[in-house]
């Protein structure tokens, strides 16, 4: 799965992206569209747009915005262009049909799962179930909610598994770190006699360490890709609850219930780290010095009880 990358696009997404750009930045001039075709590539000084024609969707000079306000067939709808004009179009374009562009989105299909205008109720969505959007909406995000609560929930229990391997794998170094020492003390007494069983034991709890800390850092690893994933999947929701409009909460609402279910079928068990437990148990020198002086360092199985998990889970 692609995660949130596989969702498609949506015009909500968009919306804050335009409303976000003419906010930051201060409106730019724009050429006339006239005047600019009109001109074919010559090197004449093109007029600045004042005027947006929101009939013929045109952005225009002073000049040639006066033809519009007389038409035969009754004056067109002009506006001064600039930023609220700019909002307007975004609006606009948040609520248009997918495929047809100049009209708006009325309807939601719960048969194909997609908003619709009303021409498209007519031509392929007549004997589909279907409702107004504004009110479909208020069930998809209680819905939405729902699923944020539970991705969330359990967000909490990796959080809390990770935690508690981070601590484990500290209490396990410091551990080994004690063992250590106590093997070079034992050493010292030993001298020359032990150097190398000294080293083999100490490479033995090394190489342990390691391998250790490399399983605890690949299942940190995977836990803080699940994480981002639910972080991002929480902050997605909450900015789309908050700032999008009914519209939006439709096209995206199955796609993030598709996503919230995936999320919570990780299985946090499979996460788990289990550090072997170390001991040592120092030679008795007073035996022949043909056997083991120094002692032997073992490292089993890990000494208590894992954790147990709640997951939540959809029904």
């Amino acid at each position: 799965m692609d995660g949130l990358k596989g969702l498609q696009h949506h015009f909500f997404i968009q919306q804050l992206v335009d409303a976000r750009k003419v906010s930051s930045e201060e409106f730019r001039e724009v050429p006339c569209v006239v005047c600019l075709e009109e001109s074919e590539g010559s090197s004449e000084q093109i007029a600045t747009a004042t005027t947006y024609c929101v009939d013929c969707k045109q952005k225009l000079c002073e000049r040639c915005s006066r033809p519009h306000r007389r038409w035969a067939g009754g004056a067109h709808q002009l506006k001064s262009l600039g930023a609220e004009v700019e909002q307007e179009l975004i609006q606009l374009r948040a609520g248009a049909c997918d495929k047809h562009k100049d009209e708006q989105v009325k309807l939601y299909c719960h048969q194909c799962n997609e908003n619709i205008c009303l021409m498209c109720f007519a031509v392929n969505h007549a004997k589909h179930k279907s409702g107004e959007i504004a009110k479909v909406a208020d069930d998809f995000r209680s819905r939405i909610g729902a699923d944020d609560q539970q991705v969330l929930s359990v967000f909490d229990v990796f959080r809390q598994n990770s935690q508690k391997i981070k601590f484990d794998l500290d209490k396990f170094i410091n551990h080994a770190d004690s063992v250590e020492k106590r093997v070079y003390e034992r050493g010292d007494k030993i001298k020359r006699l032990v150097d190398k069983q000294v080293g083999e034991l100490v490479c033995k709890l090394q190489s342990a360490k390691s391998d250790t800390a490399k399983q605890a850092q690949g299942v940190q690893d995977r836990l803080q890709l699940a994480l981002v994933a639910m972080e991002s999947f929480h902050a997605y929701s909450r900015e789309l609850l908050d700032k999008g409009r009914p519209s939006d909460v439709t096209r995206a609402a199955n796609e993030l219930h598709t996503r919230a279910t995936e999320l919570l079928q990780n299985d946090v068990t499979k996460f788990d780290f289990r550090p072997p437990h170390v001991t040592f148990t120092p030679a008795d020198v007073t035996q022949s010095c043909h056997s083991n002086l120094v002692g032997q360092v073992e490292c089993g199985e890990y000494q208590g009880r894992p954790m147990v998990y709640n997951i939540v889970r959809f029904i």
